[in-house]
């Protein structure tokens, strides 16, 4: 029996702040590419990994911190990576009239409909794995499921990112267990090809004796 192709599609952010609020700090230097293969059943094969993100902006160490881990998967290998941008929108308080400006993310949700209708199209895959609980994402599984019926879409949601539309609108769905995280972690340090030593950031990794939260 031949193997079901499958291509995983990670919203970055949504990720991320997913392990945040389930006290996963400490497995943020993440081996995307293992996780999503240990996601798979029998007679499936992970051809390719597409991550999803945006470069961190007014936030130096951030920006650094963001960089170094994106360098590991790149170093890691197995995985392609699209990057959005961030938009300054202004805000105004109705009540003092004060005005801000916040950064919100773009073009990710775009980004992630465009790879998986070329992918569906050119024939890349037999299943893909969204990796994301954001229920913007809704119409293009739908329309993946529409116009390539033979086509398998699955949504597996990061801690703490459950979407029931986004669950609804796919094939099946499963939330990504703490053990698969916590057992996908980056080497560190990840060594280049270049021979570069990347390490993770302080608090990217477990405390050698420290006890991880449950």
């Amino acid at each position: 029996m031949s193997q079901e192709r499958v291509i995983a599609y990670i919203d970055g952010y949504n990720l991320y702040f997913g392990l945040l609020d389930a006290r996963l700090q400490t497995s943020r230097w993440l081996d995307l590419h293992g996780v999503c293969t240990a996601l798979l059943k029998p007679r499936q094969r992970l051809d390719l990994v597409r991550y999803f993100t945006t470069s961190v902006r007014n936030d130096p160490d951030a920006a650094k911190r963001q960089a170094i881990f994106i360098d590991a998967l790149r170093a890691r290998g197995g995985i392609e990576i699209d990057f959005g941008l961030f938009l300054s929108k202004p805000f105004t308080c109705r009540k003092c009239k004060t005005q801000w400006s916040k950064n919100e993310e773009k073009r990710t949700d775009v980004n992630i409909a465009v790879r998986l209708l070329n992918d569906a199209h050119d024939d890349r895959f037999d299943m893909a794995m969204v990796i994301s609980g954001d229920s913007d994402l809704v119409p293009i599984v739908e329309s993946v499921r529409q116009r390539f019926p033979r086509k398998r879409v699955i949504v597996a949601s990061p801690p703490k990112r459950w979407s029931a539309d986004l669950a609804r609108s796919a094939h099946a769905a499963f939330q990504v267990s703490r053990a698969a995280i916590r057992s996908n972690r980056l080497p560190d340090p990840v060594i280049t090809s270049e021979g570069v030593a990347l390490r993770a950031p302080t608090g990217w990794l477990p405390v050698p004796g420290a006890v991880q939260q449950s």
